[in-house]
């Protein structure tokens, strides 16, 4: 019986990765140089999944930026704008569909099901000609096989998911339907497999996440015809098809009966609920069942024993089972061992990629040749898991107090919307049309360098001060310069807008190496929410104090919301996740209201992953959002009539919520609409939402600045679905990634663009 994973993290031990795509991008990395390190990285990890056990390792999980933009390469489905760029330089085109460049947009980002991690959408329309390229799968599998692994299998993203995850190319009716190409695509897929094949693949994994959703009979239909028309291919390996994420429901009696050898399934969280469908459907006799018992998208440690008696049940249910994580590892930071920081008694509860992979080594052991085996391992997990639940760091009972005497009057404000926007309107005195950005003004070299040199003890906390102090002063000189009318400080004093907030507040634990990728070269540190949580002393409240002190404009104050803290971090899962919302809600609901008594009249608390946390599968979710949207009101609704209290959120579908976004019942909401060209803007509209609103007109992940008359067209089209009383201009989202002399640029277009299309207002707006 063997260990497997579905993928493994990609941006080696010190993000190496991301140093040499940047560098390339810079133009001081060759493109041979770039390939290089990819390939170093690559060995790496195969050599780490070995060391750990595994007997069958991952290929063609590896991506420069993107594995949904690798697969519209390996599939030919590149935009028409990106076409001659990609012709004349594959790597530099290949990065121009993930970035864009001043004469072509980028391809649409969005979130990955509901994790952290953005892929870009595809562009597809009736005109679609789709064309394989297995170059990069099969020399990938090449590398593995020529360093020595005997088992090595390509991953792929599956025909089904991959046009269910595409949108209308532009130009294309909004109610084309990607998955009409089906039959289209399929030849390409068997041409691909036939090349796999060719080049020593044994198995292919064709990974089907989008089935664990709710889909539609003829959805259903289309994924068992799928699979039909590929498992009755003459000339291909065999095929392991792979959900993960939730429970697959519908969807397993169709794979089940497909002619295909395998399936690999999710077995935690939710998705547990697949033992008894996969009982329920008479198991898979005759087939290959991967069984993911290993977590692979929280830290934690398995519960080794509770693994094993699933697994036992499991070999009574499929011809073969073996043993894997739930998902890629793509979603956990590399190493456990390199947080040498971390209080030892923690550090025992607490398994990164590498300890994953061991976990279901050590299962698949256990499966084959008994408990016996590896009684030393179930006993050293026994005494982590007992030292955990044991810990005084995850109980303060003034904290749980507190959190149960919250009521209902706690998450309401004053008075209504349509009463306390007057007084609002009255305190801020603001134009038609306001401007301002979301939060974050670009994290220098300077900053950095400064904060290292803080941790390393080269300059003493007042100096860091002195420069986070002048870092303000620029910045809201800039805005005032600019013309914008509410003001930031800029967050120059934050390495991260969850991890900022996790180091001030109990119960959170930071990691040093704990890198995870959110998209291409992006990679944060989501802090680890181990136990009960308070907050000490006041977060934000200095800084935002002394930017208001250098002008007469608003400054918004800047918070992350409760529902982002925990979806950005690693949550404990040792209780229920709504009670952990409201002990982090109740913690925001102070600096909030010590903000306001500091004298901010605009408070801005973040939600960019409401949407993202939101459940697959539409019987979770009235649950999921009640909770959600009562502790962003617990944080916010302390505060008097007259404070306007914003919200944002990024990247997501925000048609699936827009009914909960109301219910949050800010004043303002800005929203990534940039590269969806305003598509967020008609659907406020057609749900009658009643606030304000700020549409994104900037898509601030592009180096691409935006001229005046493009943002006032966006703007244009913004009004005809928000009133001019209501629409706001600003940029998608906060600008820490983009550089001084881009943001300086843009954010003036944007102001002149916002004047320009006032002046157009008729007079009573």
């Amino acid at each position: 019986m063997r260990a497997t994973v579905h993928g493994y993290p990609r941006q080696g031990p010190n993000r190496e990765l991301k140093k040499a795509v940047e560098g390339y991008w810079e133009g001081r990395v060759t493109a041979e140089a770039l390939h290089s390190t990819a390939a170093e990285l690559r060995r790496g990890n195969w050599r780490q999944l070995a060391d750990a056990g595994i007997d069958e390792v991952p290929t063609g999980d590896f991506s420069y930026y993107d594995h949904m933009l690798d697969t519209t390469v390996m599939v030919g489905a590149l935009p028409e704008r990106h076409r001659a760029a990609v012709a004349a330089d594959p790597l530099a085109g290949y990065f121009a569909m993930a970035r864009g460049t001043q004469e072509a947009a980028p391809l649409e980002m969005t979130k990955w099901f509901d994790t952290n991690y953005h892929y870009l959408v595809p562009e597809l329309g009736p005109d679609t000609v789709f064309r394989a390229d297995a170059g990069k799968q099969t020399a990938e599998l090449g590398e593995a096989l020529a360093l020595g692994a005997a088992a090595a299998r390509p991953v792929l993203v599956g025909p089904v998911t991959y046009l269910l995850l595409a949108k209308p190319a532009p130009g294309v009716a909004p109610d084309f339907e990607p998955l009409t190409l089906l039959e289209r695509l399929l030849p390409v897929y068997a041409e691909l497999l036939a090349d796999l094949r060719a080049a020593g693949a044994r198995w292919v994994q064709l990974d089907e996440p989008a089935l664990v959703q709710d889909r539609t009979p003829g959805e259903l239909a289309a994924a068992g015809e799928a699979y039909r028309a590929l498992g009755e291919l003459a000339d291909r390996p065999r095929l392991l098809v792979a959900s993960y994420f939730d429970r697959l429901g519908e969807a397993l009696p169709v794979l089940a009966k497909a002619p295909v050898e395998g399936l690999a399934l999710d077995f935690t969280g939710p998705a547990a609920a697949n033992l008894d469908a996969l009982a329920a459907v008479g198991g898979l006799p005759g087939k290959r069942l991967v069984a993911g018992v290993v977590d692979g998208r929280n830290v934690w440690i398995n519960d080794l024993e509770r693994s094993m008696a699933t697994l036992a049940t499991l070999l009574g249910l499929a011809g073969r089972v073996d043993v894997a994580t739930s998902c890629s590892l793509l979603h956990v930071p590399l190493d456990a061992r390199a947080e040498r920081r971390i209080d030892p008694q923690v550090a025992r509860w607490l398994a990164f990629a590498r300890q994953k992979a061991a976990e279901a080594a050590t299962l698949a052991r256990g499966l084959t040749k008994g408990t016996g085996a590896i009684s030393a391992e179930l006993a050293a997990n026994r005494a982590d898991l007992a030292s955990r639940t044991a810990s005084p760091l995850t109980h303060d009972k003034a904290v749980r107090a507190r959190s149960a005497a919250v009521t209902e009057a706690d998450t309401r404000r004053a008075l209504p919307y349509h009463r306390r926007t007057a007084a609002q309107r009255t305190r801020l005195g603001l134009p038609p049309l306001p401007t301002t950005t979301i939060g974050s003004f670009p994290q220098t070299a300077e900053l950095r360098r400064a904060r290292a040199d803080l941790r390393a003890g080269r300059i003493d906390e007042t100096a860091y001060e002195q420069r986070i102090a002048a870092q303000i002063r620029e910045v809201v000189a800039f805005q005032e310069r600019a013309g914008l009318d509410v003001l930031v400080h800029g967050e120059g004093e934050r390495n991260d807008m969850v991890q900022y907030f996790a180091e001030q507040l109990t119960g959170y634990l930071a990691t040093r190496h704990g890198w995870v990728q959110s998209y291409g070269t992006r990679y944060v540190r989501p802090p680890i929410l181990a136990g009960d949580v308070a907050r000490p002393r006041p977060m934000s409240v200095r800084w935002t104090q002394y930017a208001q002190s250098l002008t007469s404009r608003p400054v918004k104050g800047m918070l992350t919301g409760p529902v982002t803290m925990l979806a950005w971090s690693f949550v404990r899962d040792d209780q229920p996740v709504a009670e952990t919302a409201r002990q982090v809600a109740l913690a925001l609901r102070d600096e909030v209201c010590e903000l306001e008594a500091g004298g901010a009249a605009v408070i801005q608390v973040d939600e960019p992953a409401l949407r993202e946390t939101l459940p697959l599968r539409a019987a979770d979710r009235p649950g999921y959002l009640a909770w959600a949207t009562a502790a962003f009101r617990l944080a916010t609704s302390g505060v008097r009539p007259d404070t306007q209290i914003h919200t944002h959120m990024c990247y997501a579908e925000f048609g699936d919520i827009i009914g909960a976004i109301e219910q949050l019942d800010a004043d303002v909401i800005s929203l990534e609409a940039a590269r969806s060209h305003m598509q967020v803007a008609d659907e406020l509209a057609g749900h009658g939402y009643p606030r304000e609103a700020g549409p994104g007109v900037y898509d601030i992940h592009s180096p691409r600045v935006p001229g005046p008359e493009e943002l006032a067209a966006l703007l244009r089209k913004g009004l005809t679905a928000i009133p001019a009383d209501r629409l706001w201009a600003n940029p998608d989202c906060g600008l820490k990634t983009r550089g001084w002399p881009e943001v300086r640029e843009a954010l003036r277009n944007m102001v002149a663009a916002a004047r320009t299309v006032r002046r157009e207002l008729p007079r009573q707006s």
